[in-house]
């Protein structure tokens, strides 16, 4: 009876710790970072184990910084039903227990991040940290500001790929592939693709939590009132830029034709489904706008890749 308990008490504690981490949303920043690693013009071979590498350490760090936002959000997250049950804000572990979790979680991915790749890569994963948990987290109740700050740490996973891969930051560096000169314009490419999206992507999210945002006093939709046409028309001019920066990977030659087309429909796409929003603004709407959000990344960036240059 005993062992069961204990065995069941054991689960629950590693459940806990797999929820500080958003392991749903920690997946989708992960894949970010391990598609725009493989679109990197130097990586022509698929290493299973830095891959493997690449994923456990970006997994971590970003663990890390969603752990230290459910510390530092603990009476918020209490007062929202669909955060309420997370493992600080129910009172299941102590703050002190997060914090080494936290702390721990990101000083070995970061750790991984440096020893396996390079400096560049694991400066970057910090700053991400960095800005997501102690900046974005503190402006979310004090001005819609907070989604700007938000979409760069968001973007930024991006460019820790690509800097993983190539080591080197610097855009105005150029690469030798197949006999070409090569600007190292990619990874910036790539940050500004997924910069975008977060836009129409978020604020379909905030458009259908609003009650619960309100509740707790975070300010994250672009007009004071609440879901309004002014929102409506956020999104549609983020899915607008999103257009000509898709054009970007086929013209610096990152990707093929294939691919260009590829990301071309998925911008009408999402496009379209933030027009929608705007004629109808209703819940179904932002709702068709998240789900076509969700799908856009992969679509994208495994588009991008199945007709890497």
């Amino acid at each position: 009876m005993n062992q069961n308990g204990d065995a069941n008490n054991g689960n629950s504690k590693l459940k806990d710790y797999l929820q500080l981490t958003k392991p749903s949303l920690n997946i989708m920043v992960v894949f970010s970072t391990v598609i725009s690693y493989l679109l990197a013009p130097n990586v022509k071979e698929y290493n299973w184990m830095l891959i493997l590498l690449l994923f456990i350490g970006g997994f971590l760090v970003t663990g890390s910084a969603n752990a230290i936002n459910q510390v530092l959000e603990k009476d918020t997250d209490a007062l929202m039903k669909r955060t309420a049950s997370r493992p600080v804000a129910s009172g299941r572990m102590s703050e002190t227990e997060c914090w080494i979790f936290a702390i721990i979680i990101g000083a070995v991915g970061l750790f991984i991040l440096w020893w396996f790749f390079n400096w560049e890569a694991a400066l970057l994963s910090f700053i991400s940290l960095f800005v997501y948990a102690f900046i974005y987290t503190a402006w979310k109740k004090k001005n819609a500001i907070a989604v700007l700050i938000g979409a760069l740490p968001g973007a930024l996973p991006c460019l820790i790929g690509w800097v993983a891969g190539t080591g080197v930051m610097d855009p105005s560096a150029t690469f030798i592939v197949e006999g070409e000169e090569r600007q190292n314009i990619g990874g910036w490419v790539l940050f500004a693709l997924q910069f975008l999206w977060q836009f129409p992507h978020f604020w379909a999210i905030a458009w259908l939590a609003h009650g619960d945002y309100a509740k707790a006093g975070f300010k994250l939709l672009p007009g004071e009132k609440g879901p309004t046409k002014f929102t409506a028309l956020q999104t549609v001019i983020y899915a607008l830029l999103l257009i000509p920066v898709g054009v970007l990977p086929y013209m610096i030659e990152m990707s093929g034709l294939v691919g260009l087309i590829i990301v071309a429909v998925a911008n009408l796409f999402l496009l379209y489904q933030c027009i929608r929003l705007y004629k109808e603004m209703d819940a179904k709407a932002a709702r068709r706008v998240m789900f076509s959000s969700y799908i856009y990344l992969p679509v994208v960036f495994l588009g991008l890749l199945g007709d890497k240059v």
